[in-house]
């Protein structure tokens, strides 16, 4: 480990609140946030939101900061300090962290990709390409839509199954090798380097949506979806699901548990007013959230008043078409009302057109969830090819999304390399510059998979499976361990020791009491919730359907999602039995010795 003094430390407290920022605030905030306001009753779900946000999201952040500064370690040198036994609790979030990097820098490809396809002088996604005989358009992307089509069969140029592997695509490759280029540049020379660029993958993203909250409530029908995401529904309180989603949402947004908050505060000096920073870039973190939530809701509105519209517009000519009425007779306003009409008058030459009639409510537009990726690059895609000067909105839009990653980025890979270099872990004799770089290198080979035509699928699995329950488990036994292992005294004195005081009740009453319970309860939920949702499905591609169809995932991908939740778990075990071990050795050889000559580890 580091001698004492020779751990680089940041700038200026200023340059780590925007580290943290650039870290929380990222691709959850703009498309998970707003999709469950959408499933969860729109501004009703923000009042279990912001209640978890005080019960959950704000202590353990605080706690994980405190940890971090005081031991001025990565995650496994703060958890071996605190007990070796617990070493594996810091393993375990390197683990979950070398997960999320490997697919998470999936999605700044993606990002790249639809960059650079922005400039054209139509964008692709804009109408459906021509069939082999250019006679028409596709008949795959006519059952799809062109932005679904440009999504699945020209982005990621996905397979029917997770069984056809397929080739490799060559555009995807060089957008996750130029993703991770740029990961490499933001962290070349470790502090010096991040502690610079964060100050840009803070600040830009929020210029971006000012931008985008100024341009979408021009828009018409834009108040639509404002309206609709500040409509609560609270019947969805007495809903558990809400606040189980509200929880995990605060969970995961702040980034507890993946060592990246421990590592940041590990180079923070050691009076830093880390209290006050946690209360600050959790409030900025959530803040974001919501307003994210009004852009994009407002976006959305556009984007359903416009297929609303368009949807009475071909009601419209298909009743003057069959009924031979004058131009001006129907507009989209009184479509509703002739449609009654016509029924009554003509029932039978009415009922002919049964097929042909598709039901048009602007209430089941703004009903239709799209979770994820679906939100971010299916949705927001279709909406920007309708807007004048979609070319400028889609380079503005894929900028910011793209930095939103890196700025996560520069943090998911901060939790594996600090703790790395920490104990000197394959470092001894490297620079930073090719120390980082190799670990950069590594991530991208093992991520080439998801550049294959079934690596949506893959994808899939790792976003579902790779962090949510290894994250519930390492925070469970964090506050655990800092409220019952370590003792709340002890941590209590370390706190004043740094800031001049104690922390006071509210605190601890979360770390001792609330925050494990209800961590517990969303562990228990999990495991439940897993367990009684039977065999795991997926979403697989259906070329003659054009649309993703349900399918049960096969045995050996059964068992990477098994791999994928005990592995992480395991570090915990599996360490303090090899500690254990290690002590019973050393017991063995020294039981010959004189008494004083046996030595001891702390705990």
């Amino acid at each position: 480990m580091e001698k004492d003094g020779s751990r680089p430390n940041w700038d200026n407290p200023k340059q780590f609140i925007f580290a943290c920022i650039s870290y929380a605030v990222g691709l959850g905030n703009v498309w998970r946030f707003p999709y469950l306001c959408q499933m969860h009753g729109g501004g009703g779900f923000l009042i279990p939101y912001l209640i978890m946000l005080v019960l959950e999201g704000v202590p353990l952040f605080y706690m994980e900061l405190a940890i971090g500064q005081k031991m001025r370690l990565g995650s496994i040198g703060a958890w071996t300090a605190i007990s070796p036994y617990l070493g594996g609790v810091g393993l375990a979030s390197v683990v979950t962290s070398l997960y999320l990097c490997l697919y998470y820098n999936v999605i700044n490809a993606w990002s790249f990709w639809y960059l650079f396809n922005s400039f054209q002088p139509v964008l692709p996604w804009a109408h459906c390409p021509l069939n082999s005989n250019e006679t028409g358009p596709l008949e795959e992307c006519e059952h799809a839509t062109p932005t679904q089509f440009f999504f699945y069969r020209q982005t990621l140029n996905i397979s029917s199954s997770i069984d056809e592997t397929g080739g490799i695509h060559t555009g995807q490759i060089l957008c996750l090798l130029l993703a991770w280029i740029l990961v490499y540049l933001f962290i070349i020379r470790g502090l010096k380097s991040t502690g610079k660029v964060v100050y840009f993958t803070a600040t830009f993203p929020y210029v971006v949506l000012i931008i985008y909250l100024i341009r979408g409530v021009t828009l018409p029908g834009a108040f639509n979806g404002i309206i609709y995401m500040f409509t609560p529904k609270m019947d969805q309180l007495a809903n558990p699901t809400t606040w189980i989603n509200a929880a995990t949402q605060i969970f995961l947004s702040l980034g507890l548990g993946f060592g990246s908050l421990i590592a940041f505060a590990s180079y923070n000096q050691y009076n830093n007013n880390f209290e006050q920073q946690a209360i600050v870039v959790s409030a900025i973190n959530s803040g974001t959230s919501i307003f994210a939530s009004i852009v994009t809701f407002a976006i959305y509105g556009f984007k359903a008043t416009f297929n609303y519209e368009s949807c009475l517009e071909r009601t419209r000519i298909l009743l003057l078409n069959t009924f031979d009425l004058a131009e001006d007779t129907i507009n989209v306003t009184n479509v509703h009302s002739w449609i009654e009409k016509l029924n009554e008058t003509h029932p039978e030459q009415f009922a002919d057109l049964a097929d042909s009639l598709k039901p048009c409510n602007l209430e089941a537009e703004l009903d239709t969830a799209a979770e994820g990726t679906g939100l971010a690059f299916i949705v927001y895609s279709e909406a920007i090819r309708n807007m004048p000067l979609s070319q400028l909105w889609s380079v503005l839009y894929f900028a910011m999304l793209l930095l939103l990653g890196m700025g996560s980025m520069v943090g998911n890979i901060t939790a594996i390399i600090t703790p790395l270099r920490d104990f000197r872990v394959l470092s001894q004799n490297l620079s930073n510059e090719t120390f980082n770089g190799l670990v950069c290198l590594l991530c991208l080979l093992l991520g080439l998979v998801f550049t294959t035509r079934s690596g949506n699928y893959w994808f899939t699995i790792f976003n579902d499976y790779a962090a949510s329950f290894s994250l519930l488990f390492i925070v469970l036994i964090e506050v655990i361990t800092v409220s019952y292992i370590y003792g709340i005294k002890r941590f209590e004195k370390d706190i004043e020791d740094m800031l001049g005081h104690k922390p006071n009740w509210y605190w601890k009453s979360m770390w001792i009491a609330v925050s494990p319970l209800i961590l517990i309860a969303l562990f228990l939920f999990y495991i439940v919730s897993y367990i009684q949702g039977g065999t795991p499905t997926y979403r697989a591609w259906d070329k003659d359907l054009g649309k993703s169809v349900e399918t049960e995932y096969p045995v050996y991908a059964q068992a990477c999602i098994g791999l994928l939740l005990v592995s992480p778990v395991s570090c915990v075990p599996l360490t303090a039995l090899y500690i254990y071990y290690k002590n019973y050795k050393k017991r063995g050889q020294a039981s010959g010795r004189p008494a004083h000559s046996v030595s001891t580890v702390s705990s």
